[in-house]
């Protein structure tokens, strides 16, 4: 009587993250080791990118407090044209871009340091997508929405994700901007907000 093979562990091993769809898919990826380096799970990546599907077709997307690049990866992998991603910790810089070379990743830009310092630049362009996701308990979402909406780099309809604890209430948000849809899933609770709608 044969034996049936035992399925493929489907969980990526500790300090990887799969890419979930796209031209990319099921694609494994080097985490750096950096405190307090937390990716978005493949589930709540999921639910993000099926509600921007009609939207993330070339798009540009900022991807700041980037960490891991796992929205702004999954991002490029379903077809967006540019992501930018903004990050201060070397490290997690280094395994970035070495993952940006692994999959030979046209279209992403990596931009080394603060998220603020990037939106007072000049000249950085206008986005689509923006993807906030900054360290937890640091708040920082209210004030990167504030830099944001004053930056000039939100596009005509733009999106705006945002990651933050549970135990937290979503920011106020600046003037025409709005919750389009809302989920929590663990410690995480998690919006796409609609600019200027």
């Amino acid at each position: 009587m044969a034996r049936r093979q035992a399925r493929p562990n489907k969980k990526p091993l500790p300090g990887r993250l799969r890419i979930v769809a796209g031209n990319w898919r099921s694609r494994l990826l080097d985490i750096a080791d950096v405190p307090g380096l937390r990716p978005t799970s493949e589930r709540i990546r999921e639910t993000l990118f099926n509600w921007l599907a009609p939207h993330i077709q070339g798009a540009r997307c900022l991807d700041l407090f980037a960490g891991t690049g796992a929205l702004g990866l999954e991002a490029l992998s379903r077809g967006a044209a540019e992501s930018v991603f903004v990050e201060t910790s070397a490290k997690a810089l280094a395994r970035l871009r070495h993952n940006i070379d692994d999959l030979q990743a046209e279209g992403a830009t990596v931009i080394t340091g603060s998220a603020f310092d990037y939106l007072e630049a000049r000249g950085v362009g206008k986005f689509d997508v923006v993807f906030l996701d900054p360290p937890f308990g640091e708040d920082l979402v209210t004030q990167a929405c504030e830099r944001l909406e004053r930056s000039g780099a939100l596009a005509e309809g733009a999106l705006v994700y945002i990651e933050e604890q549970r135990s937290r209430s979503l920011p106020e948000l600046p003037a025409g901007w709005a919750v389009w849809k809302e989920r929590t899933a663990g410690n995480v609770r998690y919006a796409l907000v609609t600019v200027g709608a």
